[in-house]
């Protein structure tokens, strides 16, 4: 299982950088995230939250199942927003209301180097924007208000010295 890094990692804050080639390296880094996923029994999973400043992460939602999201880009969103509690594999053990579009249409590579698109909305879509924000540096906490946020960073701090 690859290590997943938690908030304070400075990883977590730096831009992904493209994949240029689908190769093994690639395919393989895919491979055990998708183990450690289902061994953290998470929903979503991106590379820089396992070190690597690639722009790839997966989802593994109960109705629509594992995915893989290479270069994603989100082209559109709904104007409809769902306000939704979120945790997160990088800030364990806490948990935070954010508000997403409803609605999301993403555009990505596959494993095979194919573009595909789709529209997503319900749990898809949220685990889709929250996994693309670790792609561009932006935790869940980020997207709260400012005293939320200190609210759940205290939680956080307490917990993780328990």
């Amino acid at each position: 299982m690859l290590e997943i890094i938690t908030i304070g990692n400075e990883i977590l804050r730096e831009k992904a950088s493209l994949v240029s080639d689908i190769n093994s390296e690639i395919e393989q880094l895919v491979a055990q995230m998708q183990e450690s996923l289902q061994i953290k029994r998470g929903l979503g999973l991106a590379a820089p939250q396992v070190s690597v400043k690639k722009r790839i992460f997966i989802t593994n939602t109960p109705d629509e199942g594992l995915r893989v999201f290479i270069n994603p880009d989100i082209i559109q969103t709904s104007f409809d927003q769902e306000l939704y509690e979120e945790g997160c594999l990088s800030v364990p053990g806490v948990y935070g209301n954010i508000l997403r579009p409803s609605e999301v249409t993403i555009q990505a590579w596959n494993l095979k180097g194919k573009v595909f698109r789709i529209d997503a909305d319900g749990l898809l879509a949220r685990v889709i924007q929250h996994e693309f924000d670790h792609l561009n540096g932006v935790l869940f906490p980020d997207r709260m208000e400012e005293k939320q946020r200190e609210r759940l960073m205290k939680l956080y701090n307490r917990k993780s010295r328990e």
